[in-house]
């Protein structure tokens, strides 16, 4: 890729404006820099196989701040994407967040290669009491990026909106278990509900939300958390489904079919989404559809979806989130998907729960590995593989005749079935070692473990999921 850098300076204003929070609480180096506000840089994302443009489109507040006040600095080495604060003047690095996006997605399919798109993301962070400068990188390698974009905010101008404004719908408190500073803070967000179902959104919210909390290690962690609800109301009920040829304008512009892929769910839409919760404090956000299809999706710190009327809801929710939340690769190969790969050489991913196993001395999750477990770990994978081609012959024969959402619901059942009695007898079940065949690639990729919620619709997540998911929580709730 050849990659053109845009750099596009700004003046922003701010009438700087504390409000109630008593500042005299908080991390005195949080004091220093910032206001215990939000806020919220807009920009276009564009680019095709030649090129990388990024483009300003504003700055906005986005309500009270969050996140916490004394972890400030991502370390994770997390996400394809990384935006880095920085004073102005010193250099000095004030805040950090690794993230994922649909253009970062978009770039692997083959539309990338023919056409050229634009999509909309945002960067969200603690309101600076002094100029900054908000860059941006990208990945290059296991623990190296590259800038691509870098303009300066000055508080102290006019070209900002610093206005707040409320959310797209009434908010629902599910469970408060402290401050928003010292909490993990997810809000589920509804779409395609009418104004006659709120009732129904709010027991969608109740349900999906037990379920994660019915999920080690978000059980064991449940106090760490905060759930809020938005009811934003449709003029009808359900999204865009354009592979049956219903067709739908909702609020927040969530539909199927993204990438041409008829059960991938998200919005494409993120100033909309954006604004719908402009002065809720969240942190993580999943968009609850009112959809019978078996559908969702999840990108690493932007959204996750879920279908709440498909027969799978509860594993759906839980899968996507562990993507938005925790930055979990999918761990199963044998789908069809709409990415361009190939190839037996891979680079290490950055995904925790997935490696090329380039040194498997220096396996990522080795000291998980007990000493009698070879790596690479041999399974049963031609026998998984035989059954993973009838199960896609009959989800395609399904497709192609424009079956009953039943009759999905239906094969998806014998599917689990089975795999749960195929992986859970095999040798190394489990057990931590190094299991060829993950994140779309039969070949070159590995998972830690025979199964997992990343791989089939098991009920749970693995050793090394549940430790990258620990380690999200820590960085938020501490």
């Amino acid at each position: 890729m050849r990659l053109r850098i845009r750099t596009a300076p700004l003046a922003v204003l701010l009438t700087l404006c504390l409000g109630s929070a008593d500042l005299r609480a908080q991390n005195p180096e949080f004091r220093e820099y910032f206001a215990d506000r939000t806020m919220r840089v807009d920009y276009f994302h564009t680019g095709s196989a030649e090129l990388e443009v990024i483009s300003l489109d504003r700055v906005v507040s986005d309500g009270p701040w969050a996140g916490p006040r004394d972890r400030l600095v991502d370390e994770s080495n997390m996400g394809k994407f990384r935006f880095e604060v920085r004073d102005a003047d010193s250099g000095a690095l004030l805040y950090s967040r690794g993230f994922a996006s649909i253009y970062g997605e978009w770039e692997t399919t083959a539309e990338a290669a023919q056409l050229q798109r634009t999509f909309h993301e945002s960067l969200r962070f603690p309101w600076p009491l002094r100029p900054i400068r908000v860059i941006l990188h990208r990945r290059t390698g296991p623990r190296a990026f590259a800038q691509i974009w870098e303009t300066v905010v000055d508080p102290g101008s006019r070209f900002i909106n610093a206005a707040d404004r409320g959310p797209g719908g009434p908010v629902h408190t599910l469970f408060q278990s402290g401050p928003p500073s010292e909490k993990v803070d997810l809000v589920l967000v509804g779409e395609g509900y009418t104004p006659e179902q709120e009732s129904k959104f709010l027991a969608d919210a109740r349900r999906l939300s037990e379920a994660l909390f019915e999920t080690e290690p978000f059980r064991a962690r449940k106090s760490d958390f905060n759930v809020l609800a938005v009811f934003v109301p449709a003029e009808r009920p359900g999204v865009n489904r354009p592979h049956v040829g219903e067709f739908r304008r909702t609020p927040l512009s969530t539909e199927f079919n993204i990438f041409d892929s008829e059960r991938y769910l998200l919005t494409l839409d993120n100033r909309a989404l954006r604004e719908a919760l402009s002065g809720v404090p969240y942190e993580f956000v999943e968009i609850l559809v009112n959809e019978k299809q078996y559908g969702g999706g999840g990108i690493f710190n932007f959204q996750s979806t879920v279908a709440v009327d498909s027969e799978f809801a509860d594993y759906v929710f839980v899968h996507e989130f562990g993507h938005h939340f925790a930055g979990l690769a999918d761990e199963y190969y044998t789908s069809d998907v709409s990415y361009e790969t190939g190839g037996e050489t891979h680079p290490e991913p950055w995904e925790p729960n997935v490696t090329a196993l380039h040194d498997p001395e220096g396996l990522k999750w080795g000291d998980l590995v007990t000493p009698s477990t070879p790596i690479p770990t041999p399974w049963g994978k031609a026998a998984y593989e035989e059954h993973s081609n009838r199960i896609r012959a009959q989800r395609r024969a399904l497709v192609e005749r424009t079956a009953p959402e039943s009759e999905f619901d239906d094969l998806f059942a014998r599917q689990r079935e089975i795999e749960r009695e195929l992986l859970s007898a095999m040798q190394f079940a489990n057990r931590v070692g190094a299991f060829e065949g993950a994140m779309y690639e039969a070949r070159g990729l590995y998972r830690s473990e025979i199964d997992c919620i990343m791989f089939t619709r098991a009920e749970f997540f693995c050793h090394v999921c549940r430790r990258a998911i620990q380690r999200i929580i820590d960085l938020y709730a501490g």
